[in-house]
């Protein structure tokens, strides 16, 4: 079955498998993405981090490319790009090329995926590098501190876990448990092709069919719904002697399938997208309280979050978070004027259209909504459903934000996280 709209097609092929093209006028490369319903949401808190495990071990070798080095080899040798991303809802494998050399890109990530061989003795070695990794964001407390958020938000659930697990999960890993959630969930019908740039729909489906494998069948695997925040404890608190204070605070919000996302981001670029936002104003610019502040949102099937970070000098911290909050429950009580909200308008699909320039940010922008959601929306639909959204409608979504109950996390040189708890408090 193929569908095609505004420049792209979308084909299931019989094994289930979909695979959407996306021709880019005037582009010399070509981007493919093989997209895979398998995040961090699906494990067990004994088995944290092992889909992001298998997304390390697939780049070992496969049945034809049986090395870390023939891979590399094979793409770097004709210029290209390989890399890989592991979220909470997918895991992503993508490759970038000249256009003369999609059929080799679309081999080699085929092979690795479907055909990996796992070696006990690579698997072993990848233990201390994925260690080595989460010890690496832990000790930046700009990165950590999102991972604290996230488990402030979702605490006790697969959605507030790190991606990349815990040291003890890791060094548990081994190869029949890669196996087994490689039966479980990579099955060809939760499996999507995205291919972007320089490329012909039949040619690129006629590769593909080739290339893609599944590692097993059966029903999409269940994942823990998430459940209201609990009303107990809103802080995840780190005291660490740091020259900067790092801060997230929020609230849940919408998830990626609710129609108020729009509002959500609507809101969210007025709170902080860029330097015309308010957070950079007021908090920056007006009152020196940070130097890095911005807004941003968290979205997965069913639940989201939007969240403040603040990175500052910790004395100003507590009066840089109050600021923080002080502005969005100023956008919960006032409506944004018509030229404010047109410029934030602007901003949002202005940005979005340049995004989509490249052939690896369509790639993944086609890919992603169809994995996640089974619908794609074009640029121009997304451009009518931002422009529709009122001033009310982000008046309504600042009150849902501050209704829901703000929460955080704090990293920094502070005996207690007193100061901090209050101002979540008053919410």
């Amino acid at each position: 079955m193929t569908t095609s709209a505004a420049g792209h097609r979308l084909t299931r092929l019989p094994g289930g498998a979909r695979v959407i093209t996306a021709p880019m006028r005037e582009r010399s490369s070509v981007s493919i993405a093989l997209l895979v319903a398998a995040g961090s949401r699906y494990e067990e808190p004994q088995n944290r981090g092992l889909a992001h495990f298998i997304e390390h071990m697939v780049f070992k070798g496969g049945a034809h490319y049986p090395s870390a080095r023939a891979i590399s080899e094979a793409i770097e040798g004709v210029g290209g790009v390989l890399n890989a991303a592991t979220d909470k809802e997918l895991t992503m494998f993508w490759a970038k090329v000249p256009a003369a050399h999609q059929a080799l890109a679309i081999e080699v990530l085929g092979d690795m995926v479907f055909h990996a061989g796992l070696d006990a003795a690579e698997i072993a070695k990848e233990r201390q590098v994925v260690i080595e990794e989460l010890r690496m964001y832990q000790d930046n407390p700009q990165e950590h501190v999102s991972t604290l958020f996230e488990e402030a938000m979702w605490p006790d659930h697969p959605l507030g876990w790190d991606t990349a697990g815990s040291e003890e999960t890791v060094r548990d890993i081994e190869r029949d448990a890669c196996l087994a959630f490689l039966e479980r969930h990579y099955h060809a019908d939760r499996v999507v092709a995205s291919v972007a740039g320089a490329t012909h729909h039949d040619t690129a489906l006629a590769q593909l069919g080739a290339a893609l494998g599944s590692w097993g069948d059966g029903a999409a695997p269940e994942y823990r719904r998430a459940v209201p925040a609990p009303d107990g404890e809103r802080l995840r608190f780190q005291s660490r002697r740091t020259e900067q204070a790092n801060l997230c605070i929020g609230a849940r919000s919408a998830s990626y399938t609710d129609p108020d996302r729009f509002a959500v981001d609507v809101l969210t670029s007025v709170l902080g997208e860029g330097m015309s936002s308010r957070l950079f104003l007021h908090l920056r610019e007006d009152r020196g309280l940070a130097y890095d502040v911005h807004a941003f949102t968290v979205k997965h099937r069913d639940s989201g979050a939007l969240g403040i970070y603040i990175g500052c000098e910790p004395r100003r911290a507590a009066a840089a978070t109050e600021a923080a909050v002080a502005e969005l429950e100023q956008l919960a009580s006032e409506p944004v004027g018509e030229d404010e909200l047109r410029k934030v308008r602007a901003l949002i699909l202005g940005r979005l259209l340049l995004q989509l320039e490249g052939t690896s940010a369509m790639g993944n922008f086609l890919g992603q909504q169809e994995l996640l959601s089974g619908e794609i929306l074009l640029p121009d639909e997304l451009v009518r459903r931002v422009e529709a959204v009122s001033a009310g409608d982000v008046q309504r979504a600042a009150a849902d934000v501050l209704e829901a109950g703000l929460r955080g996390a704090v990293i920094g040189p502070f005996p207690k996280p007193d100061k901090f708890e209050k101002i979540l408090a008053r919410t």
